[in-house]
């Protein structure tokens, strides 16, 4: 009896940064049979999705870009969005991608067949992709919140904006505008619409911290100097050795010599920030309730030359008392003022890949009815090398648990990619149809990779444990950040040993019958 086989060999969820990355190293490796599943309209994720005023990258654009497409003609030191989003595009033109990626289409859920061994994935419209190889490259910030946790959200009746949904058409100007938040897009849009809005009010939860941005117009000579061969990526490598030395640090310290030193080291920065904040903001009051009282690294850390001045307007307050509700003209907050406002800006974040709730029962379902949701609500969020999980076979994440390396995304990215087509070609080399990291294995490296991230939770989660930041998930633990330097996360991720998977080598895939390959002699799993 013949079993019908997947239409496709790999589906790739996803062509944001990530999914661009994987699937131009699938073609690299001579994998042709692909499909790409977009959600939106066009490639570059949050880069196409997000087109709010004063986007840009808050790296340096020479780090933020793949190694195999380096780009020396940045217009800016610091890319505005559109640019950044066009690279992307360009890429996946470069590697014949577009023709490969179905748009305007959302997977809602990831199904496992036993018996044909392959992945079905069950689109909106009603349809089903099936794929013998799934990688899923959405990012870390996975969905927009819906529900920002305020009574009567939905309840205002004037114009509302948010950063992943923005409306260039409608006139900000000589408008009452209040914004919630005061995260990474805040940051940019405060500054670039302060000088147009007739008033803007800002509500603060938390303060952020915020350096200057050292932006500048690239200089036809350094664009020049960066086409030569090897010179971008010798700066590249140089901000990577920064940030591999301090997640070395932070990962290889003694816990006992690490919590006296990270004391101390957050002790003096926030008196330093105080210090500087009190220099650029005029009002003390206003200075005083910008000022963190975190450390650092505790939230996400921003760059803007304009945001900290923005509070020297006449016309731009900042609120900290806590919102009671919204209403239908405004704000109400808790001391009982009404502010009305004309437009309300929701910059409140997004459902992030550390959380366990960001993952919904039944949508990932793998081999005998293992369900990834529910394995992460019970045992926590955990994955062999960042990127596979026992249970769900022939599927790799390029954006898991413990997997942010500290690095620029696209140099992140491209090492889960090389990680997924390096199994995906091995499986095909062997004649499998079927490759899933050992149970084993996956818990070895676990176990290895939650004691090397001590020093990180307790950074993040008892030093600093009094302030809300997606470093640290619901379940109080901090699985965003590998506790690893760079250069060896990189090399243990792209060169793990091949038989810490198991593989089934069906001699008749349309026959149904099959075999697993005998266990090799020894292996070990790759330390964390």
């Amino acid at each position: 009896m013949m079993t019908e086989g997947p239409q496709y060999e790999v589906a790739v969820i996803g062509a944001g940064p990530g999914g661009i990355a994987a699937a131009a190293k699938l073609r690299m490796a001579g994998i042709d049979d692909i499909i790409v599943i977009e959600r939106a309209d066009d490639v570059g994720g949050s880069w196409h999705e997000n087109n709010y005023p004063g986007i840009s990258v808050d790296v340096p654009s020479t780090t933020y870009q793949y190694s195999f497409a380096r780009n020396p003609h940045w217009s800016r030191f610091f890319a505005p969005g559109a640019e950044v989003q066009k690279y992307h595009a360009d890429v996946a033109r470069e590697y014949g991608l577009y023709e490969r990626i179905r748009f305007d289409s959302n997977v809602e859920r990831e199904i496992w067949d036993d018996e044909k061994r392959f992945w079905a994935l069950h689109l909106d419209d009603g349809s089903v992709v099936t794929a013998r190889f799934l990688i899923s490259a959405i990012g870390s910030f996975v969905r927009p919140r819906e529900d920002v946790g305020i009574p009567g959200a939905k309840s205002f009746r004037g114009k509302v904006q948010r950063p992943s949904s923005w409306d260039n058409d409608f006139d900000l100007a000589g408008k009452s505008v209040g914004i919630i938040g005061t995260g990474a897009s805040a940051v940019q849009i405060i500054p670039a619409i302060a000088p147009e809005v007739a008033a803007l009010t800002v509500f603060q939860r938390t303060p952020v911290w915020s350096v200057p941005k050292p932006d500048f117009t690239v200089p036809k000579a350094m664009q020049a100097a960066l086409a030569v061969p090897g010179v971008s990526a010798g700066l590249n490598g140089a901000a990577f050795v920064l940030v591999d030395v301090l997640l070395r640090f932070v990962s290889k310290t003694p816990i006992d010599t690490f919590r006296p030193l990270a004391d101390k080291f957050d002790a003096l920065m926030i008196a330093g920030y105080r210090r500087y904040v009190r220099l650029v903001v005029k009002d003390p009051a206003t200075a005083e309730k910008l000022t963190p009282d975190f450390g650092v690294l505790t939230k996400r850390p921003t760059m803007s030359t304009g945001y900290l001045p923005a509070y020297n307007r006449d016309n731009v307050t900042l609120i900290t008392d806590p919102i009671e509700k919204i209403t239908p003209t405004g704000i109400k907050t808790r001391d009982g003022v009404l502010h009305k406002l004309d437009v309300l800006i929701l910059a409140t974040g997004y459902e992030v890949f550390s959380d366990p709730e960001t993952y919904r029962p039944g949508t990932i379902v793998g081999r005998d009815g293992f369900d990834l949701a529910e394995f992460y609500r019970t045992a926590g969020l955990q994955a062999y090398q960042s990127v596979s999980v026992p249970g769900l076979p022939n599927r790799w994440t390029l954006v898991g648990p413990y997997s942010w390396s500290g690095t620029s995304w696209h140099a992140f990215v491209e090492t889960t990619s090389d990680h997924a087509v390096r199994a995906i070609t091995e499986t095909r080399r062997r004649g499998a149809a079927v490759c899933e990291v050992r149970k084993e294995v996956a818990e070895e490296y676990h176990r290895t990779v939650h004691q090397r991230a001590e020093g990180v939770r307790y950074y993040l989660c008892e030093l600093n444990g009094h302030v809300p930041t997606y470093y640290r998930n619901s379940q109080g633990d901090s699985t965003y950040i590998r506790p690893a330097g760079f250069f060896e996360a990189r090399r243990q991720t792209r060169k793990f040993p091949l038989d810490d998977y198991r593989y089934e080598v069906v001699p008749s895939i349309e026959s149904g019958i099959g075999a697993t390959v005998p266990d090799a002699p020894e292996h070990s799993a790759a330390q964390a």
